[in-house]
């Protein structure tokens, strides 16, 4: 079997939204599946002999590992990488996903079962970003609590679209209460949507921030990764207080005194 039976096999079993192609020594298809930043999924075909040998190369990992600030995979995610091999029948070998197609197999199948497998280790992308936040919003509670600030985590608000936001801090200070998101992630790639995120919400529950009681916004970011622009702390600035958590006794007066006078926030 040559380089183009391999597409020709593919073409003839796989819809139009595959596509394959010659690139070196491999066959690359492009799938249609993506990272969750919007990267397309691609696997290679390698002959040998009667076998063709399907991978990603090592690309998920590859991606997964430029997510996180830690080098190394967590027992856990090993775990992980480990049951989505043996639910879809792929083998993770020196950091790739590959499987084998033997004569009389369905090549179709085969590759399908790769590229879902890359699909739902790239979904451990949302495990290490839930990971870092939950890590990060523990170190918080106890700063909080040393300080001795009385606060709630995970408090749910309505915001005016009737969505509920479950912000991460309630936290009741002698001059005001204050709602506080953090703001923490080990990639430059994902900061971006961590902001949005935390802009959409404040923005949302702005109704919050008005009347004799009204609540006082603060965007605590993680800055002890070096993952945030400029652009990052401006936004969160136009609908609340940024703070850094490398200034810990900025961030705690924040939510002892009155708030600073902040042109930003007159929208409200």
């Amino acid at each position: 079997m040559n380089d183009n039976s391999i597409c020709q096999k593919l073409n003839d079993s796989l819809p139009m939204l595959f596509t394959c192609e010659e690139k070196e020594e491999y066959v690359r298809i492009r799938t249609p599946y993506l990272y969750p930043d919007g990267d397309v999924i691609d696997l290679f075909c390698q002959q040998e002999g009667d076998i063709i040998v399907v991978s990603d190369l090592g690309q998920t990992g590859r991606w997964l590992r430029m997510q996180s600030a830690s080098p190394k995979r967590a027992p856990k995610q090993q775990a992980f990488i480990d049951d989505i091999c043996l639910n879809h029948g792929v083998e993770f070998y020196r950091g790739m996903l590959t499987a084998r197609f033997h004569p009389g197999d369905d090549l179709s199948r085969v590759v399908t079962r790769v590229a879902q497998a890359a699909l739902r280790m790239s979904d451990l992308w949302f495990t290490l970003r839930m990971q870092a936040v939950e890590s990060f919003a523990d170190e918080v509670a106890d700063f909080l609590t040393e300080r001795e600030f009385h606060f709630d985590r995970y408090v749910p608000h309505r915001g005016r679209s009737g969505r509920i936001w479950k912000v991460d801090f309630h936290v009741r200070a002698i001059q005001r209460s204050s709602l506080v998101y953090v703001l923490s992630t080990g990639s430059r790639s994902a900061a971006s949507r961590v902001v949005d995120k935390v802009h959409t919400a404040f923005y949302d529950l702005m109704h919050l921030h008005a009347g004799p009681e009204s609540l006082q916004f603060v965007s605590l970011f993680n800055d002890s990764i070096d993952v945030w622009h400029e652009e990052d702390f401006r936004l969160a600035e136009q609908v609340s207080i940024p703070a850094r958590w490398s200034q810990p006794e900025e961030f705690a007066f924040i939510l002892r005194e009155a708030p600073r006078a902040s042109g930003s926030l007159t929208m409200f």
